[in-house]
């Protein structure tokens, strides 16, 4: 249909881009301007631009016109001067769309700046002078109820609207349109008239237009609640943003038939698609540049390619000079592989690429800041080992240029950088600072409402009660990777749909979040890639800004960002390398001329620990599968590592096995024809990489690397006519070359099915280089390398107790939280006999954040604190509160100083009102005048000790883990009685064969989920003195035992288990209490004393009456021999006795009999 023809075009239209305002997603907005054969359409999204190509593709791909425009916040200047406040103050909406490319840019300019010039906080917009500098080639309509017209006409303020058509009309002159809205609503029908006769007098045309937000009537409900969720209220507050169930997608004869009356309004839309008829396209990529002047009249390209070989030939000098070239290569070898790449990259027109990304790693490197080996295929390429973009010689490992850039087929180039999580940010700034400011910027993403969180937030607006609603959302299964659906859940899950059935609220929360669901949420931006432009880069995509960052991102996504013409850098930050750094930095204490880079890769001891599967901490090799695989195949050779990167992945992993069987001499290898032994001996026959897949297409069938790649890319695409031709070409080719048919379509096959998942060998190559260097680093340097690994998991509780539980297994001593002694994190010292030991970290305690620890240490410096009045004197009260410092009493931090945790941890009050008389005193010079010296002391409340029992449980709740002992001591004596074994006593049971064992343990948490056939299981984290570990128990066994397994709960458990690779996996059979199991083993106690003194308080902990007998033991230190007294009676015994007696002053032991 011809826009002639149409009647009516949707000029003011909200997507989901729209971010929790609109409901409508692109593919159902152009679905329905299809159904109602709707030539043209406009998205105005508010204030933002996000949707614009992408819109623009997907509306043209389907045959109707898309209208690129904005829905925008204008800042007008008049309202607060005549008298007006709130939302009348001055701020009003426009609606802008492109009528040109000039416009096109125009908008993109000003949607950036309502974002970039915007002061944090405030609403995204524009002020009326920064519009007037964008205005041309954009036709403005004035946005409805909400807009700069209507505003002021329901406000009472008819001059001011007066006032602001005449400003528009000056900047927009015959491109200014009066919008008109038809919803039903009490204000349109109010202003309508007083538009109409503004409109009709300065000659302004109208336009009707309906302000879509869903699809149809029967989604108001839901969008309603998306209000709600927007502005943090519910459905059942009556003052609040509203719009009404007309907002709906109405097709053209609706609005015709709306519109009757004002036919002009309908057909002025029709116009305004005339003159709006431009649209923004995909481009190919605009390459930023390196070179910022180029002297003469020489191309930049031409500049750039001889500034490449410059830097690559004399990189490749440096490189050869210090390691030589690799075995069976000559420095000819280099050369030549060096001017083939750079002839491929100058005819791709990338010199200016390389350049760019050798340079920000240069200066990365040269500020010390830990860079990646380099990952992906870019790894394959000798001009960027060159360069230093990567660290692996690509002769030295057989990786292919090709895999990186194929020169029969013309993509962009992408290197994955790694950089140093904490230091990535400072590589950015240098990228930014470089190159402009203006044409550096990151990248958008979005969230989308998911399952379980929809349900929350549409539970909470709607006012269900929280518990419900919570119970209802932990049935919808938790897979972040990949995400399932809220219809997939209620399928799956019997409790949902029995709870929608019997309650109709649930019914309608499902209807709602359900609807809601796959929404856009929010925004943010990319964790890794950053755009770099060669000019401004509002010229070429609208522009955000993150609050959370100071640096601009585009408004377009990752999906988007590139079409429209920008190169994307990826600046990834690896925790791995952070962790390298450190313990770099703390193995060069003891070694100060330590360099990783010199590190050999044939190193012996490293090879024994990781054929032991004694991989905690060692990056990419720490699962249970990968240390069964690392213990199987005696690894021993750095090639044994890229193969287990590469192979530990759903489908090739079936092939380990026959990778260590053929490794250990156990099976001959099937190589298939003798010219491709040479190509996986490496691999023991094994095709692993997709390289061996191009080697062998070479090989055989006279495939180049280039056509040897294409051909490894039909494969896995597997579409059927693309896979015939390249059969044909490969099955003749291997004929010529000698081979019988039936082989060559044998090796076809063969090669169609390692292709479909063969891995990428220069990556697998790079990642294996930093899993080594770290196996390295944990076997030359372990307290080192566990301290730096401690530092940067120190918020995972699990993990930490899990690097702690490896500590101890090597031997290496924690020293617990001292105030006096702990930094920020995790460090290395001299412990008891001259022995390395891990210092903990002051910032690893819950609630004690960075910037507390580091004030503490600042406040600390060269002089340790003597006691708590010097402590509460010297820190600084306004950036430690009350909850970190009872949290570092709880966890023993002061007990150098006050022993006494109970004591404390009361004084913190005392301590805070100490340290802001002192700040208070600093403040007005007083200190100067009378020294602290004669400052009152801080008075200690006196408390008692807390019991041994609660100490520990603080000590828990404070650290994520016990610090000082376990809980299981107290019941010490009696679990040699109960014949329970010990977690790691256990392990080595199971390991030699064992199936159960009965074991004493605490329970840290149980969590509960069900199963794929809908039962449910348990799984309950347990710890015993030697480590903590994980259980499961199946439905009946949880049924029978959850009472049992509370939190805290000390408990005797049956496990059954089985070796799963290295690890154990234990199954609890029954459970018991501990202290039920321990009374039936316990006859009595025997309290041992120095003297008489304790004795009245010993007797007042035993009053009560029990079968427990009991003596008290007398060690004179005066006389040899020692009295025991039997007391009369029967007294109940147990553990939590034991414990209270133990912390009677004056008390030596008690003993269990």
């Amino acid at each position: 249909m011809s826009t002639a023809d149409a009647g009516f075009v949707h000029l003011h239209v909200h997507t989901a881009f729209s971010l929790r305002e609109g409901a409508l997603t692109l593919g159902k907005l152009i679905d329905l301007a299809v159904r109602d054969e709707q030539p043209a359409l406009a998205v105005t999204d508010t204030n933002n631009l996000f949707a614009a190509l992408e819109f623009s593709e997907k509306a043209a791909k389907a045959g109707v016109q898309p209208i690129v425009g904005v829905q925008l916040r204008v800042d007008f200047s008049d309202g607060k001067a005549a008298g007006l406040s709130g939302r009348d103050e001055g701020f009003a909406n426009l609606v802008l769309l492109a009528k040109s490319e000039a416009g096109y840019r125009n908008l993109m300019r000003v949607a950036s700046r309502a974002y970039l010039d915007t002061e944090e906080g405030d609403e995204p917009h524009v002020s009326l002078a920064a519009l007037a500098e964008d205005a041309a080639e954009m036709i403005a309509l004035t946005g409805g109820p909400d807009g700069a017209l209507d505003r002021m006409f329901a406000a009472g303020r008819p001059e001011l609207a007066r006032s602001r058509i005449e400003t528009l009309e000056d900047l927009f002159r015959d491109r200014l349109y009066v919008e008109i809205h038809r919803h039903k609503l009490q204000v349109e029908r109010e202003v309508e008239p007083y538009l109409l006769d503004l409109a009709y007098r300065r000659g302004v045309p109208l336009v009707a237009t309906n302000e879509p937000f869903f699809a149809s009537r029967g989604d108001f409900e839901a969008h309603d609640a998306l209000l709600c969720i927007a502005e943090g209220t519910v459905t059942g507050v009556a003052d609040r943003r509203r719009v009404s169930p007309e907002h709906y997608f109405k097709t053209r004869s609706e609005m015709k038939a709306l519109f009757a009356d004002l036919p002009e309004a309908t057909a002025n839309s029709i116009e305004i698609a005339r003159r709006t008829s431009f649209r923004p396209r995909t481009r190919k990529p605009i390459m930023p540049r390196y070179l910022s002047e180029v002297p003469g009249d020489r191309p930049l390209t031409e500049l750039e390619a001889e500034e490449l070989r410059r830097q690559a030939s004399e990189g490749l000098e440096a490189r050869l000079a210090a390691h030589g070239p690799a075995e069976g290569h000559t420095r000819d070898d280099y050369v030549a592989r060096l001017d083939f790449e750079l002839s491929t990259i100058e005819k791709m027109g990338f010199p200016g690429y390389f350049l760019i990304v050798s340079d920000f790693i240069k200066y990365a490197k040269s500020q010390g800041i830990p860079v990646g080996p380099g990952r992906g295929s870019g790894a394959g390429s000798l001009v960027a080992y060159a360069l230093t973009i990567t660290d692996l010689d690509p002769l030295r490992f057989g990786l292919f240029f090709e895999r990186f850039l194929n020169p029969e087929r013309v993509s962009m180039p992408d290197f994955d950088i790694d950089f140093c999580q904490t230091r990535r940010g400072e590589v950015i700034d240098y990228v930014r600072e470089r190159y402009g400011a203006d044409r550096v910027a990151q990248i958008i993403t979005f969230g989308s409402f998911l399952a379980r969180g929809v349900l929350r937030s549409v539970g909470r607006v709607l006012e269900m009660p929280l518990g419900q609603v919570d119970k209802l959302a932990k049935l919808v299964p938790q897979n972040p990777a990949k995400p399932v659906t809220l219809a997939e859940a209620v399928a799956g899950e019997q409790k949902l749909r029995e709870a929608a059935q019997e309650d109709e609220r649930v019914s309608r929360l499902f209807k709602i979040a359900g609807a809601l669901e796959g929404l856009y949420s929010n925004a943010s931006t990319h964790a890794a890639g950053v755009v770099i432009g060669d000019r401004p880069l509002h010229e070429v995509t609208p522009l955000y800004r993150d609050p959370k960052s100071d640096m601009p991102a585009t408004q377009f996504n990752m999906k988007w960002v590139e079409p429209a013409g920008l190169i994307k850098f990826d600046f990834l930050g690896l925790k791995t390398l952070t962790v390298l750094a450190m313990a770099g930095d703390l193995a060069r204490r003891r070694d100060p001329d330590f360099d990783l880079s010199k590190v050999p890769l044939d190193d012996a001891a490293t090879y024994a620990m990781l054929g032991r599967g004694e991989t905690v901490g060692v990056f990419q090799l720490e699962s249970a599968g990968m240390r069964k695989a690392l213990v199987e195949m005696h690894a021993d050779r750095f090639e044994d590592i890229i193969a287990l990167v590469a192979l530990y992945r759903p489908g090739p992993m079936a092939n380990i096995p026959t990778y260590c069987a053929v490794k250990l001499g156990d099976e001959e290898a099937d190589y298939y024809h003798p010219r491709i032994e040479p190509i996986l001996k490496e691999t023991f026959g094994v095709i692993i990489y997709q390289e061996q897949v191009m080697q062998i297409a070479q090989a055989l069938s006279g495939y180049s690397l280039g056509e040897a790649d294409m051909l490894r890319r039909a494969m896995g695409k597997k579409i059927k006519a693309e896979m015939d031709a390249q059969r044909e070409r490969f099955v003749k080719g291997a004929v010529e070359r000698e081979l019988k048919p039936d082989l060559a379509n044998f090796i076809f096959d063969l090669l169609a099915k390692f292709a479909d998942y063969g891995f990428n060998k220069s990556h697998a190559a790079a990642y294996a280089l930093i899993a080594y260097q770290t196996a390295w680093f944990k076997a030359h340097y372990p307290a080192e390398f566990l301290a730096a690994s401690m530092t940067f998991d120190k918020s995972q509780t699990d993990k930490l107790a899990e690097f702690r539980d490896e500590v101890r297994r090597l031997g290496i001593n924690v020293e617990p939280p001292s105030i006096r002694r702990s930094g920020v994190d995790f460090d290395v010292a001299q412990g008891e006999g001259g022995k390395l030991a891990i210092r903990y970290a002051l910032s690893a305690i819950k609630g004690v954040g960075e910037g507390q620890a580091e004030s503490i240490v600042r406040s600390r410096g060269d002089k340790p604190f003597t006691n708590l009045t010097e402590f509460a004197r010297r820190i600084n009260p306004r950036e430690v509160n009350k909850k970190v410092l009872e949290n570092l009493a709880a966890c023993g931090a002061f007990d150098e100083m006050e022993p006494n945790r109970a004591r404390a941890f009361a004084a913190v009050e005392g301590v805070l009102a100490t340290a802001n008389r002192h700040a208070e005193d600093r403040k007005a010079g007083q200190n100067a005048l009378f020294g602290e010296a004669e400052a009152d002391d801080l008075v200690l409340p006196k408390v008692p000790p807390w019991p041994a029992a609660e100490v520990l449980r603080r000590e828990y709740e404070a650290a994520g883990f016990f610090l000082s002992g376990h809980p299981l001591d107290a019941y010490a004596g009696l679990l040699p009685k109960l014949r329970v074994s010990r977690w790691t006593k256990f392990v080595a049971d199971v390991k030699g064969g064992a199936t159960a064992g009965r074991l004493a343990a605490v329970v840290l948490d149980r969590a509960e989920r069900r199963t794929k056939s809908g039962s449910k299981m348990g799984i309950v984290q347990l710890s015993d003195t030697t480590g903590q570990y994980e259980a499961i128990l199946f439905q009946e066994a949880l049924n029978q035992y959850r009472d049992s397994l509370e939190k805290g709960a000390a408990v005797l458990v049956t496990l059954s288990a089985n070796l799963e690779g290295d690890d154990v996996r234990a199954r609890i059979v029954t459970v018991e209490p501990l202290a039920a199991a321990a009374a039936r083993a316990q006859k009595g106690l025997r309290i041992v004393v120095g003297d008489q003194s304790p004795l009245d308080r010993i007797k007042n902990r035993l009053s009560g009456k029990g079968e427990g007998e009991v003596s008290v033991l007398i060690k004179r230190n005066v006389a040899p021999e020692e009295i025991e007294i039997r007391l009369p009676g029967g007294y109940p015994v147990n553990a939590e006795t034991a414990s209270a007696l133990r912390d009677i002053p004056g008390v030596l032991e008690v003993e269990h009999l």
